[in-house]
């Protein structure tokens, strides 16, 4: 039995984490100041009911309002488990806790203790993904690749559905009888849960498929200008080599979105400097993403060299559209 297959077999795992939680504020060498002075009002207000001096001036609603804010934040603070320690982590906790209120109010509760705003918020991934060596024929075009990842990871090990265990051990069973008929037919029931056995270093190995769209960019389509091109700088990039992919969620292709790391590197800052991408900022507002853009433009590389590019989403609705 393959070592992804013996693995399975045998193993499970089944994480677990204690945290504790503390309504008073870090120390200020590893906390930030502005979340530091937050949990100190918050504090305080439990005490004297009164708000922060100075607050007025930064939003649109009465102090009675104000008021009500902080005995959300009190509340929502003593029940979090543990309570945000980073900045970002605290205006995403400000902005949960008083998604109802007005988008003015929200914004200048976090400019008055120099939080990050919604718009400078970077939504943290979901989970990790770690994979096996990237086929080249694996990469569709410049912002997609399919992966897959051996269910000896930890994350895989015990989601594998039980019909695609049995397969594999008995796809190997059948390989070792040389009933090549039987082992096809068995891999196909694999493959159809999404799944498949890749022979690496001559070992087999049992592998959850993914589809991933690089986050945050839209390189032109394969049948667009500069297409062929974007395709082939990112198989440059991922050929043969394992990837870590941070996930953040999962589009209405059943593609997992995510930022794709390959020896360090950060692919999608590769393809946007070397100019086979857009920013993609209907969906990601990251400012480097747009940096890496202008630069690109201002060199005039890749798909910049052309002076009338055409976006690849205006290229895909006219194509719906029959245009």
């Amino acid at each position: 039995m393959g070592n992804a297959l013996r693995f399975l077999h045998k193993h499970c795992y089944q994480p677990t984490t204690t945290e504790s939680q503390s309504l008073e504020p870090q120390s200020a060498s590893t906390q930030n100041v502005g979340v530091s002075a937050l949990a100190h009002d918050i504090l305080q207000f439990e005490v004297t009911s009164q708000v922060p001096e100075g607050l007025t001036k930064h939003v649109v609603s009465s102090k009675k309002a104000q008021s009500n804010w902080y005995k959300k934040l009190l509340q929502a603070w003593k029940e979090a488990k543990p309570p945000p320690k980073t900045p970002e982590e605290t205006s995403r906790f400000v902005i949960a806790t008083l998604k109802r209120h007005q988008k003015a109010d929200v914004e200048g509760l976090l400019a008055f203790y120099a939080l990050p705003l919604p718009h400078e918020l970077v939504e943290p991934s979901k989970y990790e993904l770690h994979t096996l060596p990237v086929d080249v024929k694996a990469v569709a075009d410049g912002d997609t690749i399919t992966v897959y990842v051996s269910t000896t990871d930890p994350r895989e090990s015990c989601s594998v559905p039980k019909e695609v265990h049995v397969a594999a051990i008995e796809r190997l069973k059948a390989r070792a009888e040389k009933n090549y008929p039987k082992a096809d037919a068995l891999h196909k029931k694999i493959t159809d849960q999404n799944y498949r056995v890749l022979n690496i270093d001559n070992e087999e190995i049992l592998a959850k498929k993914y589809r991933i769209r690089l986050r945050g960019i839209d390189a032109p389509e394969s049948a667009m200008p500069y297409g062929k091109q974007a395709k082939e700088e990112l198989a440059n990039l991922v050929e043969g080599k394992s990837l870590r992919v941070l996930v953040y969620e999962e589009d209405r292709y059943g593609r997992y979105v995510g930022d794709v790391y390959c020896n360090g590197i950060f692919a999608q800052e590769m393809m946007l400097k070397k100019g086979f991408a857009w920013h993609y900022t209907a969906y990601d507002h990251r400012p480097e993403l747009a940096n890496w853009e202008k630069e690109a433009r201002a060199k005039r590389v890749g798909l910049w060299a052309s002076n009338n590019a055409e976006e690849p989403w205006e290229w895909r609705k006219n194509r719906r559209e029959g245009r």
